[in-house]
């Protein structure tokens, strides 16, 4: 869904028309109401979550759109200009359930806290309400609870910048989840690919960049949720500026030098954080820059095609990152999704990831004690940045303490199997050594000692440090338990002194501690001689509450107690908090090791169940495979008992070993997407640094990969099947190169046979004279396979398949040559097409089989011909021999012999 937010004067998006004209009148507005209506207006586009107790409450036009997106009741609180308030509200400690639903809906959710105690109001006179200030927008590219995000699933706050002219451009992106900042510049064309390969969860782009035309396309293709920011937000001097005051420095030297589209694209992403941020620092990690060479490119059509990571229906279920993602953590598996989302074309970088996959197949049984150590690492990249945006609570501690010893752990159990580990596993583990690393070993160990085991998940919930870690602590604590205790024997006095067993003293937020008893019990303590002891504080319908000035002194005592503990364990979390910030870029560099030795293993887990094989890359543009499968299908095959047909596959772009073009010809369901599309499968798994399904891959490293297998209409623009499939292939005829990779399918079925076939024609020369790549072509029109005689370097492949009684039986293996026939009527009929329409096509090939200009001689509505009885006039020798045969009492030997008696007679 494509969610659009427009620039306004002030917020982060888009003006709101005024509710009905409710909310601008002249009738002066309650204190309340005009302390909501201030807050409101600093934000008018976002639903606003007013806090109030132990409730978000939300008014007006908000309260009408959640209620209807929540499933929540919509009511009424007091009036406004004559007419009741529209209301609905969710519960605080409910919030985050809430706020997933509003955000995956497309909105965006200001939260508003109470800045103070209504205690603290009252000291302000009687009537003060509480101050209230927005403290967060939620957008859905700020999230950071785990509640709201996938585990597994990275996500991108993404801005883009062009230059004044449009020659250049620039993109900004973060993750507020985990600190990550990336800023690099890429070709204006290049957008769609470039953005495809990041995991947008929000787009920002100014006014003026969004009318682009490429833009437009790009938006159109990806669908992102989409906010527009004014232009004055790309200032290359605030871009500056912003990156100065983000990362508390003077200069910019040591990231590097910037663009203008980059310093502009700085400036449009943190200021648009600091707007949802409600004015808090901004928490990033130092920028990444552009890498020296680009990534494996690959468009979004083809991304679609190949389901790397979202399959069809939009889900991660049967995409080739599902099939191979056996991680064991949440940042081994978005490490590994950026793998393949991106692949690499820097040989050198490839290598050193097979190299550590290599490690762990040579090493079971440390893969094993890696792997069961890794399996106790909890999330530390997510815990890490909640803490530094002040959102986390004690649990985060406690998972940074244990996802650090969990790499502790694995760095050990590589010590103590004395290997000599690969140059990536080695650097992994020297970021986990904590004894090179003094204040975070110290940081780990106090994490472990000062942390209860049940933890709450906030920390002003109180009572997550360990008994023993804090003095001041345990002193108020006791504190509070003798209190407890007081109270408890002061219960029984008062049962015994009024004489009332079911007597109870019980505590709530308004009245604090009190006496609570039976209404037919309250009358004797009115009276004296109790009334003197006993002070009325409350009547109820069955129960009346009093107090005591003995019990209102302890109440005192127990109260400062509580809030002197939970003061103190409040600042031992920001001690922690603050350590953590101080150790901000070791813990990074942690959490990044525990990521890659999670993949490298993951992989190895992978190809060791899968048969896959380390790819040898080669410096010349060959693809040489032997016994190549497809992943994901082979996977679901075996999941129901069955086997893949592996095939082999060689192509060269230069043409000295081997052809650049094969053109693939054989009936549907015969496997030609399959094979296809495993070839471009194998380049995307090697260049991300994975192992291959194969029996060996030879391959010289692609620039761009390109698949154009199967399309269907787009009809939000405008677009029929055909038009899409032109567009696509226009793409792969002009970017494509030498060092690219190409299947095409099916070019040219969605319009007239003779277009059709002058099409793809056209599309198989192009490929071979002028893009010169390594290219499949799968086609039904085989007046192509006569191609492979006129082109210098092409030729035919085909997928068997074989007749046997009236059936089909696909073979799936791949033969040179062209396909002798399409047997399309034969697979109509496998479809389940009626009895009489096949044979009506049946009559209908035969004569066109035999004279193409037929066409115009067929009856357009004639009728079936009925089949010919066949009269058996005869009986066969062998059938006369079955007969004679009772195949029950037949011996194994004796069931051989009347084998060879019938093949004689055959």
């Amino acid at each position: 869904m494509l969610h659009v937010f427009q620039s306004g004067w002030t917020g982060i998006g888009r003006k709101m028309p005024d509710s009905g004209g409710q909310v601008n009148k002249a009738k002066a507005p309650t204190p309340f109401m005009a302390q909501y209506l201030s807050i409101k207006a600093q934000h008018p586009d976002a639903l606003l979550f007013f806090r109030m107790g132990d409730f978000y409450e939300l008014f007006f036009e908000d309260a009408v759109r959640a209620a209807d997106i929540l499933s929540i009741t919509l009511t009424a609180r007091g009036e406004y200009d004559g007419k009741p308030i529209p209301m609905a509200g969710v519960p605080y400690h409910a919030a985050e359930g809430y706020l997933a639903k509003l955000i995956k809906s497309g909105e965006r959710v200001a939260v508003c806290e109470q800045t103070e105690s209504p205690a603290e109001a009252k000291k302000r006179g009687s009537k003060s309400i509480v101050n209230r200030d927005i403290v967060r927008i939620v957008t859905p590219g700020t999230i950071t609870e785990d509640t709201l995000l996938p585990p597994k699933q990275g996500q991108a706050l993404v801005a883009i910048a062009f230059t004044s002219g449009g020659a250049e451009a620039a993109l900004a992106a973060c993750d507020v989840s985990t600190g990550y900042f990336e800023v690099r510049n890429f070709a204006p064309e290049a957008i769609g690919e470039t953005l495809s390969a990041l995991p947008i969860t929000e787009l920002l782009l100014t006014d003026a960049d969004a009318e682009r035309p490429l833009s437009m396309a790009m938006i159109e293709a990806l669908r992102p949720s989409l906010t527009h920011r004014p232009n004055s937000s790309a200032s290359v001097k605030s871009g500056e500026r912003l990156l100065k005051e983000t990362f508390k420095v003077a200069a910019l030297d040591a990231y590097g030098s910037f663009s203008k589209a980059e310093l502009s694209a700085c400036a449009i992403l943190l200021d648009y954080l600091s707007i949802t941020q409600a004015g808090a620092d901004i928490r990033l990690d130092p920028p990444a820059r552009g890498a020296a060479t680009p990534a494996l490119a690959i468009d979004p059509a083809t991304r679609a095609s190949l389901e790397i990571d979202t399959a069809i229906n939009g889900t991660r279920q049967g995409t080739l990152l599902a099939t191979v993602d056996r991680t064991l953590t949440a940042p081994g598996a978005r490490l590994l999704g950026s793998s393949l989302a991106r692949p690499e074309t820097t040989a050198h970088v490839i290598s050193a990831r097979h190299d550590a996959i290599e490690f762990f197949l040579a090493n079971d049984h440390l893969r094993e004690t890696i792997r069961k150590a890794l399996n106790a690492a909890p999330d530390l990249e997510r815990a890490r940045s909640r803490i530094r945006l002040g959102r986390g609570g004690p649990r985060d501690l406690a998972a940074i303490g244990i996802a650090l010893k969990a790499g502790e752990k694995a760095v050990s159990e590589v010590t103590r199997a004395s290997t000599n580990p690969p140059p990536l596993i080695e650097s992994a583990l020297q970021a986990l050594t904590l004894s090179n690393a003094p204040e975070l070993s110290s940081l780990t160990h106090d994490l472990g000692q000062a942390l209860q085991e049940d933890l709450p998940a906030l920390a002003r919930d109180g009572n997550f440090i360990a008994l023993g870690w804090d003095s001041a602590l345990d002193e108020a604590r006791s504190l509070k338990s003798d209190s407890r205790r007081i109270i408890a024997e002061l219960q029984t006095k008062y049962a015994d002194q009024t004489a009332i067993p079911s007597l109870k003293i019980k505590f709530n937020n308004v009245l604090g501690y009190f006496i609570d008893v039976t209404a037919r019990h309250a009358d004797p303590m009115m009276q004296a001689p109790l009334a003197e002891t006993f002070i009325h504080r409350q009547t109820l319908a069955s129960n009346v509450r009093f107090s005591t000035p003995e019990l209102s002194e302890l109440a005192g005592k127990i109260s400062r107690a509580d809030d002197i503990a939970k003061g103190r364990e409040l600042a031992i979390f920001e001690t922690f908090a603050h350590r953590i910030e101080t150790q901000s870029i070791p813990l990074t560099a942690a959490a990044h090791a525990l990521a890659e030795l999670d993949v490298a293993a993951a992989s190895a887990e992978w190809a060791t169940e899968s048969g896959a094989i380390r790819p040898t890359l080669s410096e010349r543009p060959i693809f040489e495979a032997d016994g190549l499968r497809h992943p994901v299908v082979e996977a679901a095959l075996r999941k129901q008992g069955d086997g893949f047909t592996a095939n082999a596959l060689s192509l060269d772009a230069s043409g000295d070993a081997a052809p650049r073009l094969a053109l693939v010809t054989g009936p549907n369901m015969a496997g030609k997407s399959i094979y296809l599309r495993q070839a471009c499968l194998a380049v995307i798994l090697a260049q991300a640094g994975l192992y291959v399904p194969a029996r060996s891959l030879t391959l010289g490293l692609a620039d761009r990969v390109f698949s154009r297998v199967g399309a269907s209409d787009d009809l939000s623009r405008g677009r029929s099947t055909f038009m899409v499939e032109m567009v696509e292939t226009a793409a792969i005829l002009t970017q494509a190169t030498a060092n690219s990779f190409v299947i095409l399918d099916e070019v040219g079925r969605g319009t007239s046979t003779y277009d059709g076939l002058a099409i793809a024609w056209a599309a198989v020369e192009h490929l071979h004279n002028t893009n010169k790549c390594r290219a499949l072509f799968a086609t039904h029109y085989h007046e192509l396979t006569g191609l492979a005689d006129d082109l210098a370097s092409a030729t035919n492949l085909s997928l068997r398949a074989k007749e046997w009684k009236d059936d089909l039986v696909f073979l799936h293996d791949v033969q040179p040559g062209p396909a002798d026939r399409s047997y399309g009527v034969q697979v109509a009929r496998l479809a389940g097409l009626p009895p009489r329409a096949v044979k009506r096509a049946e009559q209908v090939l035969k004569r066109l089989e035999a004279s193409p200009d037929a066409v115009d001689a067929l009856p357009l509505f004639a009728a079936a011909e009925e089949p010919e009885a066949i009269e058996i006039t005869a009986t066969h020798p062998a059938l006369d021999l079955l007969n004679t045969i009772d195949p029950d009492t037949l011996t194994p030997r004796e069931a051989l012999d009347l084998i060879y008696k019938l093949k004689d007679q055959g």
